[in-house]
Protein backbone atom coordinates (compact mmCIF):
# COMPACT_ATOMS: atom_id res chain seq x y z
CA UNK A 1 0.00 0.00 0.00
CA UNK A 2 1.17 3.20 -1.08
CA UNK A 3 0.49 6.84 -1.67
CA UNK A 4 -0.04 7.30 -5.08
CA UNK A 5 0.54 10.82 -6.00
CA UNK A 6 1.21 14.47 -4.43
CA UNK A 7 4.15 15.51 -1.89
CA UNK A 8 4.28 11.70 -0.38
CA UNK A 9 4.34 9.99 -3.62
CA UNK A 10 5.46 6.50 -4.09
CA UNK A 11 5.76 6.57 -0.37
CA UNK A 12 4.93 2.85 1.02
CA UNK A 13 2.71 2.71 4.39
CA UNK A 14 3.15 0.90 7.41
CA UNK A 15 0.52 -1.97 7.46
CA UNK A 16 -0.92 -4.03 10.32
CA UNK A 17 -0.12 -7.83 10.54
CA UNK A 18 -3.25 -9.13 11.50
CA UNK A 19 -6.56 -8.93 9.39
CA UNK A 20 -8.63 -6.69 11.84
CA UNK A 21 -7.17 -4.24 9.40
CA UNK A 22 -8.38 -4.18 5.89
CA UNK A 23 -6.41 -1.34 3.80
CA UNK A 24 -8.09 0.29 0.79
CA UNK A 25 -6.11 -1.44 -2.47
CA UNK A 26 -4.43 0.18 -4.53
CA UNK A 27 -6.60 -0.25 -7.64
CA UNK A 28 -9.81 1.04 -5.51
CA UNK A 29 -7.87 4.04 -4.01
CA UNK A 30 -6.62 4.98 -7.44
CA UNK A 31 -10.01 5.01 -8.83
CA UNK A 32 -11.86 6.88 -5.91
CA UNK A 33 -9.00 9.86 -6.23
CA UNK A 34 -9.25 10.17 -9.90
CA UNK A 35 -12.99 10.66 -9.22
CA UNK A 36 -12.66 13.06 -6.90
CA UNK A 37 -9.23 14.93 -8.12
CA UNK A 38 -10.66 17.82 -8.72
CA UNK A 39 -12.45 18.17 -4.84
CA UNK A 40 -9.54 17.75 -2.82
CA UNK A 41 -7.13 20.93 -3.22
CA UNK A 42 -7.86 22.86 0.36
CA UNK A 43 -10.61 20.55 1.43
CA UNK A 44 -11.28 19.53 4.75
CA UNK A 45 -11.11 15.53 5.12
CA UNK A 46 -12.20 13.16 8.01
CA UNK A 47 -11.34 9.64 7.30
CA UNK A 48 -13.46 7.08 10.12
CA UNK A 49 -12.47 3.94 10.60
CA UNK A 50 -9.19 5.19 9.77
CA UNK A 51 -7.05 1.52 10.01
CA UNK A 52 -3.46 2.99 8.46
CA UNK A 53 -5.08 6.42 7.05
CA UNK A 54 -4.49 5.26 3.78
CA UNK A 55 -7.40 7.83 2.41
CA UNK A 56 -6.84 10.49 4.15
CA UNK A 57 -3.05 10.34 3.82
CA UNK A 58 -3.65 10.52 0.12
CA UNK A 59 -5.87 13.47 0.74
CA UNK A 60 -3.21 15.36 2.41
CA UNK A 61 -0.19 14.30 -0.28
CA UNK A 62 -2.95 15.78 -3.35
CA UNK A 63 -3.12 18.67 -1.11
CA UNK A 64 -6.36 18.56 0.97
CA UNK A 65 -5.64 21.51 3.50
CA UNK A 66 -6.60 19.51 6.77
CA UNK A 67 -7.69 15.60 7.91
CA UNK A 68 -9.10 14.62 10.63
CA UNK A 69 -8.15 10.82 11.71
CA UNK A 70 -10.55 8.66 13.68
CA UNK A 71 -10.55 5.16 14.68
CA UNK A 72 -10.79 3.39 18.11
CA UNK A 73 -8.20 0.55 17.84
CA UNK A 74 -4.76 1.63 19.63
CA UNK A 75 -3.34 -0.27 16.64
CA UNK A 76 -4.62 1.74 14.27
CA UNK A 77 -3.88 4.62 16.04
CA UNK A 78 -0.62 4.38 16.05
CA UNK A 79 -0.33 3.14 12.81
CA UNK A 80 -2.03 6.56 11.41
CA UNK A 81 0.99 8.69 13.72
CA UNK A 82 3.38 6.25 12.22
CA UNK A 83 2.63 6.82 8.67
CA UNK A 84 1.55 10.62 8.74
CA UNK A 85 4.82 11.07 10.46
CA UNK A 86 6.76 8.78 7.16
CA UNK A 87 4.66 11.05 4.94
CA UNK A 88 5.45 14.22 6.47
CA UNK A 89 2.01 15.57 6.72
CA UNK A 90 2.10 15.08 10.87
CA UNK A 91 0.89 18.41 10.63
CA UNK A 92 -2.03 18.86 8.89
CA UNK A 93 -3.55 15.54 10.77
CA UNK A 94 -5.42 15.45 13.69
CA UNK A 95 -5.28 11.93 14.68
CA UNK A 96 -8.49 10.74 17.38
CA UNK A 97 -8.77 7.92 19.39
CA UNK A 98 -12.99 7.42 19.03
CA UNK A 99 -15.38 5.59 18.48
CA UNK A 100 -16.93 6.35 15.18
CA UNK A 101 -20.06 7.30 16.14
CA UNK A 102 -19.03 9.34 19.20
CA UNK A 103 -16.63 11.38 16.87
CA UNK A 104 -19.37 12.56 14.83
CA UNK A 105 -21.57 13.10 17.47
CA UNK A 106 -18.30 15.00 19.24
CA UNK A 107 -18.14 16.98 15.39
CA UNK A 108 -21.82 17.83 15.54
CA UNK A 109 -21.78 19.41 18.55
CA UNK A 110 -18.85 21.59 18.17
CA UNK A 111 -20.10 22.91 15.00
CA UNK A 112 -17.36 20.96 12.77
CA UNK A 113 -17.80 20.25 9.20
CA UNK A 114 -16.26 18.66 6.26
CA UNK A 115 -15.83 18.93 2.31
CA UNK A 116 -15.10 15.09 2.39
CA UNK A 117 -15.57 12.32 4.42
CA UNK A 118 -13.79 8.74 3.97
CA UNK A 119 -15.85 5.53 5.77
CA UNK A 120 -14.12 2.72 5.34
CA UNK A 121 -15.64 0.70 8.18
CA UNK A 122 -15.53 -3.09 9.05
CA UNK A 123 -18.03 -4.86 6.72
CA UNK A 124 -21.02 -7.02 7.10
CA UNK A 125 -21.29 -6.01 10.48
CA UNK A 126 -24.29 -3.63 10.63
CA UNK A 127 -21.62 -0.03 10.35
CA UNK A 128 -21.83 1.12 7.07
CA UNK A 129 -25.38 2.02 7.34
CA UNK A 130 -25.74 2.93 11.24
CA UNK A 131 -22.59 5.27 10.54
CA UNK A 132 -24.10 6.99 6.97
CA UNK A 133 -27.45 7.54 9.45
CA UNK A 134 -25.04 9.14 12.24
CA UNK A 135 -23.36 11.35 10.07
CA UNK A 136 -26.76 12.15 7.56
CA UNK A 137 -28.64 13.29 10.75
CA UNK A 138 -25.55 15.19 12.79
CA UNK A 139 -25.21 16.71 9.29
CA UNK A 140 -21.26 17.36 9.40
CA UNK A 141 -20.75 17.17 5.74
CA UNK A 142 -20.58 21.05 4.05
CA UNK A 143 -23.06 22.13 1.55
CA UNK A 144 -21.62 20.48 -1.96
CA UNK A 145 -19.33 18.44 0.25
CA UNK A 146 -19.69 14.26 -0.38
CA UNK A 147 -19.59 10.92 2.28
CA UNK A 148 -17.35 8.56 0.55
CA UNK A 149 -18.14 4.81 2.00
CA UNK A 150 -16.52 1.73 1.06
CA UNK A 151 -18.69 -1.21 1.95
CA UNK A 152 -19.64 -4.77 1.07
CA UNK A 153 -21.88 -5.26 -1.99
CA UNK A 154 -23.95 -7.39 0.89
CA UNK A 155 -24.74 -4.33 2.26
CA UNK A 156 -27.20 -1.41 1.94
CA UNK A 157 -27.11 2.20 2.99
CA UNK A 158 -30.10 3.45 4.28
CA UNK A 159 -32.35 5.10 1.70
CA UNK A 160 -34.31 7.55 4.08
CA UNK A 161 -31.75 10.26 4.19
CA UNK A 162 -32.88 14.25 4.94
CA UNK A 163 -29.22 15.83 4.19
CA UNK A 164 -27.68 13.09 1.39
CA UNK A 165 -28.11 11.56 -1.14
CA UNK A 166 -26.82 8.73 -3.13
CA UNK A 167 -25.22 10.45 -6.29
CA UNK A 168 -22.58 7.28 -7.64
CA UNK A 169 -21.69 4.14 -6.83
CA UNK A 170 -18.64 2.02 -7.97
CA UNK A 171 -18.36 -1.51 -7.65
CA UNK A 172 -15.11 -3.45 -7.29
CA UNK A 173 -15.42 -6.97 -7.06
CA UNK A 174 -17.43 -7.68 -3.70
CA UNK A 175 -16.31 -4.08 -2.83
CA UNK A 176 -19.11 -1.16 -2.90
CA UNK A 177 -17.92 2.75 -2.93
CA UNK A 178 -20.72 4.79 -2.59
CA UNK A 179 -20.54 8.65 -2.99
CA UNK A 180 -23.47 10.37 -0.86
CA UNK A 181 -23.37 14.18 -2.10
CA UNK A 182 -24.75 17.06 0.23
CA UNK A 183 -26.81 18.98 -2.16
CA UNK A 184 -27.91 21.48 -0.22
Amino acid sequence: MRIITGTAKGLKLKTPRGRDVRPTGDRVKESLFAILADRIPGAVVADIFAGTGNLGLEALSRGAAAAVFVDASADSIALVRANAALARLADRAEILRLDAAAAVSRFARAGRTFDLIFCDPPYNKGLAAAIVDKIDAAAIVRPGGALIIEHSRHEQLPADLVNLTVTRTERYGETLVSFLTNNT
